[in-house]
């Protein structure tokens, strides 16, 4: 779960979005020490984890408070490194306004739209409704950046990607054994996501702070909407159960926190385009650690309709032979 805070164009926040626009950060915060084809495993197990984070923590918790606590204990992370770092804040009203505006899009709505899913659908199928972004995203683009045109490959790309939605949830079938407003609220979630990136690059690139700045006051504006939020719409809990706990907490600290300045690592050594790969990997974890850890039911069309998703997804990223050659040299 793209923890989402922004990511560049082509890196869906999984549950846990990857930072907004914004000057390189500097190599500590990422743990450069180890080796990037390290970190970039940690990062798949650990958002490709997260969605079944997700369901154990609606076992004890209503979702808006399982999403609240991810992002607590998400922020409480980047809090204590932008302190090691000794960095400051954004300052400006204009700044935080449009900082509350990403928060939603990229972290209060779309994890809660998370949550709620998986309350009816299995976390696999979150987790496959996930690797979506890259197909939401590309569609606004056609409509909404004129300076993104559709080209033949793309627009094949996502027809296939969302012929693989079907085929996921078996729509021969008419869609026998998916609770649709479940499968729906997985995919508002992702493309909750495409539209926030679309919001960011509007607005927020180029603003002159660091990715851990922006990331960080991001999700702290996110964390006060949600407990909010979940004043208004939750009772508060009666108990707390060990293993939902543990759940949340994880999916806060290491989901959320840990992973962002994992991604923020490999950008700054490897770049965008090899860290956006950890997006194919998300679906296969997502579903084998539903199969395995949660029993949940695996039919055929599940990792066929996936590997369709992420076709799809990849055809809509790539440039072709003609685009790659006609590169000016440097």
């Amino acid at each position: 779960m793209s923890t989402a805070v922004t990511a560049p164009a082509a890196i869906p926040a999984v549950t846990s979005p990857p930072p907004p626009p914004a000057p390189a950060a500097s190599a500590g915060a990422g743990g450069r020490g180890l080796d990037w084809r390290v970190r970039f495993g940690v990062l798949s197990l650990i958002w490709g984890f997260s969605f079944l984070l997700i369901k154990v923590g609606t076992e004890g918790f209503a979702p808006l408070q399982v999403t609240f606590g991810r992002m607590a204990f998400g922020t409480a992370v980047l809090l204590v490194a932008l302190a090691w770092r000794r960095e400051g804040i954004p300052r400006g009203v204009r700044s935080w306004a449009h900082l509350a505006v990403a928060s939603f899009l990229l972290n209060a709505l779309p994890f809660s739209l998370f949550a709620y899913a998986e309350l009816t659908v299995p976390s696999a199928l979150a987790g496959i409704c996930n690797a979506t972004t890259p197909l939401w995203s590309m569609l606004l683009s056609f409509t909404a950046l004129s300076e993104d045109r559709p080209t033949r490959r793309k627009v094949a790309g996502l027809a296939l990607g969302f012929a693989g939605v079907l085929v996921v949830l078996g729509v021969w079938q008419g869609f026998a054994g998916q609770d649709p407003l479940g499968t729906g609220l997985a995919l508002a979630a992702s493309a909750s996501y495409a539209v926030g990136w679309l919001y960011v690059r509007r607005t927020l690139a180029g603003r002159g702070h660091s990715h851990l700045a922006m990331a960080s006051s991001q999700l702290l504006l996110g964390t006060v909407q949600l407990a909010v939020a979940a004043a208004f719409f939750t009772s508060p809990p009666t108990s707390f159960p060990l293993l939902p706990v543990l759940a949340v907490l994880a999916l806060g600290a290491l989901g959320t926190g840990v992973a962002f300045l994992l991604q923020y690592g490999l950008v700054a050594e490897v770049g965008a385009t090899t860290a956006t790969m950890v997006t194919y990997f998300i679906p296969v974890i997502a579903t084998a650690a539903g199969f395995l850890l949660l029993g949940e039911e695996l039919g055929w069309n599940t990792p066929v309709g996936a590997l369709i998703v992420l076709a799809g997804a990849a055809l809509t990223q790539s440039r072709g032979r003609l685009a790659r050659t006609a590169r000016p040299a440097s």
